[in-house]
């Protein structure tokens, strides 16, 4: 009854992370593992989702933190129409630039960052402090990927850091998308 799938960002997401306490504490939810979470690779990452909605019955909404948004970004313009039938929603929290100078290196092939029109509903989450997306690269994204723009406030990037605990603003965000 899996109906919600994490898709972490870079070097994966804590144990004190929202999408972690979701994991735990919800019963719908898993998590896309990476076997590359240090210097990942664009392909591998969106194949990983692939096999997930593959394998999974039922439709999902995924809940995408940091470089997971713009993975789901890559995985909207390469994945099969029965792939894509899978997926509800997306909830796309703090999605880093990919191409900022600020940006770590050590990533292969998010670059550009994907900003056709997302195929299925989308809420994108930014913060007014973030420090891997400006609010209006953030805004700019939303805008491109069709996704309504919700600004969470002075969080930074929306991780463990932030102490966002199971974060009642994005379960409610995500049961939207559920409905």
């Amino acid at each position: 009854m899996i109906r919600v799938l994490t898709i972490p960002g870079l070097w994966n997401s804590g144990k004190t992370h929202w999408q972690t306490n979701w994991e735990r504490e919800r019963g719908d939810t898993r998590r896309v593992l990476q076997d590359e979470w240090e210097r990942p690779r664009r392909e591998d990452w969106t194949g990983r989702i692939r096999e997930a909605l593959r394998e999974l019955p039922s439709p999902v909404v995924l809940a995408a933190h940091s470089l997971g948004c713009c993975t789901v970004a890559h995985l909207a313009r390469d994945a099969t129409p029965a792939e894509l039938a899978k997926v509800r929603g997306a909830l796309l929290v703090a999605p880093s630039d990919v191409e900022a100078p600020s940006y770590p290196s050590g990533t292969v092939g998010f670059a550009p960052m994907p900003l056709d029109p997302l195929p299925f509903p989308a809420i994108v989450v930014g913060s007014s402090n973030d420090e891997y997306v400006s609010e209006p690269r953030a805004r700019f994204f939303a805008q491109q990927w069709g996704a309504r723009y919700l600004k969470a406030g002075p969080l930074g990037h929306l991780k463990s850091a932030s102490n966002l605990g199971m974060w009642p603003l994005g379960q409610s965000l995500l049961e939207e998308l559920l409905r």
